[in-house]
């Protein structure tokens, strides 16, 4: 983590000792991108929506870890492995993204991770209510945790993973609604 102290003349002092004049954004942009932070959810399937999250995310912290969270009140399309290995695939070309699976409450998980911002998606308002009850639950667990807010591309606001599987499920194409390895899986899946 960086350190900078505000002097009265707009200046930093980093490390050394020296002073050196930033631009706002600058300092913000380099502040953020030394914190690391993670990404929950189930996606059962992944979509091109969680995608657009996760490149985002990936030029604004300096780590991004998705993790694929089980929950016991669901039932998933995908095996975990299976969401692991599509995921594993998806992220390859952002290379301070990684995956990880969660089967414990996911504020416990990235404590031990040390990570202490959780990014949501959210597509419009319905989204925001459900994840801001949700943030204010783990601020309650855990104090330290941060939950940023990041709205979806115009472009994948009305994707939605139940949505998206009864179309597979029907035989219809979900090529522009996810990636072609996920497509791929949710037609051997719905073949069976």
């Amino acid at each position: 983590m960086i350190h900078l102290r505000q002097t009265w003349n707009d200046e930093y002092r980093g490390f050394d000792g020296q002073y050196m004049p930033l631009d706002p954004r600058q300092l913000l942009s380099y502040i953020v991108f030394m914190v690391r932070a993670a990404f929950p959810g189930s996606f059962d399937p992944p979509t091109f929506g969680h995608i657009n999250v996760i490149e985002r995310a990936s030029s604004i912290f300096e780590e991004v870890l998705i993790v694929i969270a089980l929950n016991r009140q669901k039932s998933y399309t995908f095996s975990a492995e299976e969401r692991i290995s599509l995921m594993h695939d998806l992220v390859r070309p952002f290379p301070n993204v990684s995956v990880a699976l969660c089967e414990t409450l996911v504020v416990d998980f990235i404590k031990k991770k040390d990570i202490r911002v959780l990014i949501r998606g959210v597509r419009g308002v319905t989204d925001f209510s459900y994840e801001f009850d949700l943030s204010m639950m783990n601020k309650g667990l855990e104090p330290t945790i941060e939950t940023i807010f990041m709205t979806t591309d115009p472009k994948y606001f009305v994707l939605r993973s139940s949505a998206i599987k009864e179309l597979a499920s029907f035989g219809g194409d979900v090529s522009t609604m996810v990636p072609p390895n996920v497509a791929t899986a949710l037609r051997k899946k719905f073949l069976k």
